[in-house]
């Protein structure tokens, strides 16, 4: 009987506890949901105005009331991709160095370093790189790029701080910490009789990191990467400072671009009429398609990785 009774009452709270989460997860939902419909709703004049035209065509002139998001998304796509070239690889290096060759007493501090960049508002990289770096940029890299690979292409251009290429690198900044941190907790959680065991049939160090301490941690990595994504292509602040803000497409990363986030943030407070007002809530649309069509791309690219590595 009393057994009977404990068993009851743990029922009742699993019971209670699943509806719990049931609820918490189904918010999750709704927001998104709720999200996309408002989107959507609000959005409808430009949609109808422009069609798909909004999405290829490249003008944006507010007084004519003509607006077209090309240049938005090829400079957020852009930008965005810099960032993950240069943070992904930098953060996986600088993970594996604090979790296997550092020692823990000096790694320790150099984790809560990162950890500490990772706190820092996105307004206050957006200033450094708008009054420090853009300038470094203009007398130093950009002049030697253009040395180096001439002044044609991605390097074509007069050499003025801000533009593409900046703009990637703040972000590269900004999401650097945020990867590193999750991939530098995805090592320390690999077992150590793991690697013992492969130290012990006579793997070298890089060995032992490429193959059993990566391998084993495979999926953090991933998520890290996509975390970095994530902040890295919703980023507004820091981008709005040194990207330059011109509706122009150009293939020079030197060239003064925008994002959908630095031209939501610039316009949205002058869009008086209802179709500006209508068309820059569409690039917010457009941004958050953007957003779940990468994170459902990413997830299939990420299971066909796993099975051809064997990892489960």
């Amino acid at each position: 009987m009393r057994m009977f009774k404990e068993t009851s009452t743990q029922n009742k709270w699993d019971t209670f506890f699943k509806i719990i989460t049931m609820i918490g997860a189904a918010v999750i939902l709704i927001i998104m949901a709720a999200l996309f419909v408002e989107l959507l709703q609000s959005s409808e004049l430009s949609i109808r105005k422009f069609g798909f035209k909004f999405l290829y065509s490249n003008i944006w002139d507010p007084i004519r009331q003509v607006f077209g998001a090309a240049s938005s998304i090829y400079g957020t796509l852009v930008s965005t991709f810099i960032a993950m070239v240069i943070a992904v690889p930098l953060s996986l290096l600088i993970a594996m160095f604090l979790v296997e060759l550092m020692p823990k007493s000096v790694s320790k501090w150099i984790g809560m370093a990162i950890e500490l960049l990772a706190a820092i508002p996105s307004i206050i990289y957006g200033m450094w790189g708008l009054f420090v770096f853009a300038p470094f940029m203009a007398d130093n890299v950009q002049p030697l790029l253009k040395n180096v690979f001439g002044d044609i292409g991605l390097f074509s251009g007069p050499p003025i701080g801000i533009g593409m290429l900046t703009a990637g690198i703040i972000l590269a900044f900004m999401i650097l910490p945020f990867i590193t941190a999750v991939m530098r907790d995805v090592f320390q959680m690999v077992p150590a009789v793991v690697k013992e065991s492969a130290h012990g049939m006579g793997s070298t160090l890089w060995e032992v990191t490429s193959r059993v301490t990566v391998r084993y941690g495979f999926q953090g990595v991933i998520g890290a990467a996509f975390l970095g994504l994530g902040r890295a292509i919703g980023e507004t602040m820091a981008v709005t400072f040194v990207i330059g803000n011109s509706h122009r497409i150009s293939a020079s990363l030197f060239s003064p671009a925008n994002s959908i986030t630095s031209t939501l943030a610039n316009e949205f407070a002058e869009a008086s009429e209802p179709v500006y007002l209508s068309a820059l809530i569409e690039l917010g649309l457009i941004l958050f398609l953007l957003t779940v069509i990468i994170q459902i791309l990413s997830r299939m690219w990420l299971k066909k990785v796993k099975k051809s590595i064997g990892v489960q």
